[in-house]
């Protein structure tokens, strides 16, 4: 009995301790802003103008272009700001972005179409080399990476995401 007991005890403490290690803290310099370059498929995470940490990432599966509508497959490009962050994520750990702000919805509309949402920073699991892209809009970083954006970035961050 008492070795069921240990054996409860040590699965539990290692799960826990498993669960627990993506959530890492972050004692640095603010993050003031976030930059994602679509055609050099570069993020970067600024305090000012400084560049603390910069990420390979995947984009949406056609990733030229603003994101117009749900399902065309494009990463939304302008100012938002990132509004809260899931651990929850189907994608390990993820980041909201504003998308779709008022003009995003307001140009949907007129064409009688949903702008989509649900845009988030997440993570993946993937290897070195080429991501490629795959997403349904949303930027991709390996977990790992993820686990330091999430540490870093808050919520209320301005992030701006250029062509």
């Amino acid at each position: 009995m008492w070795v069921l007991r240990v054996v409860v005890i040590v699965a539990l403490a290692f799960g826990l301790s498993a669960c627990s290690s993506k959530f890492k803290t972050y004692n640095g310099p603010e993050v003031t802003r976030v930059e994602v370059h679509k055609s050099d498929r570069k993020m970067y995470l600024l305090h000012n103008a400084e560049v603390l940490k910069d990420y390979d990432i995947s984009l949406g599966f056609q990733p030229r272009g603003h994101k117009k509508f749900e399902g065309d497959g494009k990463t939304p490009e302008g100012a938002y700001v990132i509004t809260h962050r899931n651990p929850r994520s189907s994608y390990h750990l993820s980041l909201k972005i504003s998308y779709p702000n008022q003009t995003d919805r307001a140009y949907a509309s007129t064409k009688g179409k949903s702008p989509g949402g649900d845009i988030f920073i997440h993570g993946f699991t993937g290897t070195r080399g080429n991501l490629g892209d795959w997403t349904a809009g949303c930027i991709a970083v390996r977990n790992h990476e993820m686990e330091d954006i999430y540490a870093m970035v808050r919520p209320g961050t301005p992030i701006v995401i250029f062509p």
